[in-house]
């Protein structure tokens, strides 16, 4: 009987070993499944999360760029509006509030020039000069008609120039050299050195004037050497050899002057 009970004895904690290396084992296998199971479904949940991940900055971007375009369309239609309507400022003054609106500019006007008809030469394709003809403001500043004028009235010039020289020489070569009184000869050589000295200053002028006459032949007539201005009708009809305006020929005598020239 006591060998039973001790072969009883030692057999149940045997099977309870055992039984619990059983439930050890299975817990084993259960938790490599649930993890095979997890490794499958992992890579499926990850792939999913990056794709979405990549996806949604695409969407902002798309999203940014969309409200971007309706910004600038409203900047430009802004922008076209302003410039077609330009609307009035309100600037106030201690209580008074007083409208500003800004100028426009104002349209240019477009002048309509005096037409003088007139024939031309077929010789020298200048053209002919009505009788009585004057330049008058209403026309086109040093136009066609209006440089053959002064090209007449410059040529006319130099021909009186060059007739006032040519007498003077006479005057100088007609003078009797024998003078019995040494007042007399004193006063004589002294008439003599002026006319040589006006004719001096004719030359030069000649010479000045034909250089005008040029620039009447290449159509720059009429506007100031140093400036470009326009030197003006009643200026020219005066000095037809001036070549700069009153204000620019007083700076260049001024700086004559300065000079020493």
């Amino acid at each position: 009987m006591k060998k039973a009970a001790t072969k009883a004895v030692t057999k149940t904690p045997v099977k309870k070993a055992a039984a619990k290396k059983a439930a050890a084992s299975k817990a084993a296998t259960k938790k490599a499944a649930a993890k095979k199971v997890a490794v499958k479904k992992a890579p499926v949940k990850t792939v999913a999360k990056k794709a979405a991940a990549t996806k949604a900055p695409a969407k902002k971007a798309a999203v940014k760029k969309a409200v971007g375009k309706k910004v600038a369309a409203k900047k430009v239609v802004a922008r076209k509006a302003a410039e077609k309507t330009v609307p009035a400022k309100k600037a106030t003054r201690g209580k008074v509030a007083v409208a500003v609106t800004a100028r426009q500019p104002a349209p240019a006007v477009k002048t309509k020039y005096k037409v003088v008809q007139y024939e031309t030469d077929k010789a020298s394709g200048r053209p002919i000069l009505p009788k009585g003809y004057k330049p008058g403001v209403e026309e086109e500043y040093m136009s066609a008609l209006q440089l053959e004028y002064f090209r007449h009235k410059l040529l006319s010039r130099r021909e009186e120039l060059v007739e006032e020289s040519r007498q003077t020489i006479e005057n100088l070569r007609g003078e009797v050299r024998d003078v019995g009184d040494e007042a007399e000869r004193a006063s004589r050589e002294t008439e003599n050195a002026l006319e040589l000295r006006t004719r001096d200053r004719y030359r030069k002028l000649i010479s000045k004037i034909e250089s005008i006459i040029r620039r009447v032949d290449e159509g720059d007539y009429g506007y100031c050497v140093d400036t470009g201005e326009e030197i003006g009708l009643e200026r020219l009809e005066a000095r037809p050899e001036a070549e700069r305006t009153i204000d620019a020929q007083e700076r260049w005598e001024h700086l004559r002057k300065q000079m020493g020239d």
